[in-house]
């Protein structure tokens, strides 16, 4: 009796070791990167081509970048699914395989190729946040060059509709008490100063979390432009207490809607936000950039593009650009 007990306590422990292996961790540090490439899972660099030539992880596939690689120019939404599944195949990124991607240590770029793998089917897929940086300082192998040839595989995608939102279910969860939505753009959009669409404003009850606050340093992009830093090591995430200090006015059993001017930053919101184990996370992937050009929707902070004004701007950069011109052919002739 005491041996049955244990073989049924031994499958019950292997069942959920199982369990634990189908639904790969979100965000996965160097050592489980390591083991990873031990067990031949799929890596993909989200980086563009010439940042991948310079320096990648072994094996690593690639599309280039993979915002540009995927969405389409304009309204930055994802291509069709059949398109989606050309890109993907002709490079050999199954969605269907375990997946860990990275990219630059910090940046949305992987936490979107995540949330573009797990929306097309993907259920394993977790982000090496610490990225290439953390990976060469520890001494690890990478490999340089252009990317191999890779055997196409054919690929049928289906979106998945519960990760994310379109504009008019945001509309319809204004109300809703059991609904929170985080804006993870700057203060200065989220206020309408900063206008990236035809509007600028932000969702009525969203909260503004700039998604540059799950950092440690969350300056560390302005730091680098004005070159008072020379590396982005304060992009690392914060330390998990301190990221449930960050978003500890929210619900974690509510649904939790993230949106930015287009899905990508909202993306890296979106991944730490189920990290902390917050239950059912979705993007609004068409973001700020359709919510803010469809003027009936309800916003705070509106205010409006002033077209005129930037075509009056344009007019005169371009006369400023002509006088130039003529300056320049001038100083070139003989005397």
């Amino acid at each position: 009796m005491f041996n049955y007990s244990l073989r049924k306590l031994g499958l019950a422990l292997g069942i959920l070791g199982l369990a634990g292996m189908a639904s790969a961790q979100v965000i996965v540090s160097t050592a489980y990167v390591q083991d990873a490439l031990k067990r031949n899972v799929q890596v993909w660099d989200v980086r563009a081509d010439k940042d991948y030539a310079k320096a990648h992880l072994t094996g690593a596939l690639t599309i280039g970048d993979a915002a540009t690689a995927l969405r389409d120019a304009n309204a930055e939404d994802f291509l069709k699914p059949e398109d989606v599944a050309k890109v993907l195949g002709a490079a050999g990124i199954d969605p269907a395989k375990e997946t860990i991607v990275y990219g630059t240590r910090g940046t949305w770029n992987p936490y979107f190729g995540r949330y573009a793998l797990r929306y097309f089917g993907g259920s394993k897929v977790s982000v090496y946040h610490d990225g290439l940086e953390a990976w060469q300082a520890a001494g690890l192998p990478v490999e340089t060059g252009a990317a191999k040839a890779t055997t196409p595989i054919k690929l049928t995608l289906k979106a998945n509709p519960s990760l994310a939102v379109s504009t008019q279910e945001v509309i319809d969860r204004l109300n809703r008490s059991d609904v929170q939505i985080v804006d993870a753009r700057t203060p200065k959009e989220f206020a309408g100063a900063d206008i990236r669409a035809l509007r600028g404003g932000n969702i009525p009850g969203s909260v503004n979390i700039p998604y540059e606050m799950n950092w440690s340093d969350p300056e560390t992009m302005s730091k680098l432009a004005r070159k008072v830093v020379t590396d982005n090591s304060g992009m690392v995430l914060k330390a998990n207490d301190d990221l449930k200090a960050l978003y500890a006015k929210l619900d974690p059993n509510k649904e939790t809607v993230v949106y930015c001017q287009s899905g990508a930053r909202a993306s890296e919101t979106a991944g730490v936000l189920e990290q902390l184990g917050f239950k059912n996370v979705k993007v609004y992937d068409s973001s700020w950039l359709a919510y803010g050009n469809k003027l009936d929707a309800p916003a705070n902070n509106a205010t409006v593009f002033n077209v005129g004004a930037l075509n009056g701007r344009i007019a005169g950069m371009q006369a400023r650009i002509e006088t130039l011109e003529k300056e320049l052919a001038a100083a070139k002739k003989p005397n």
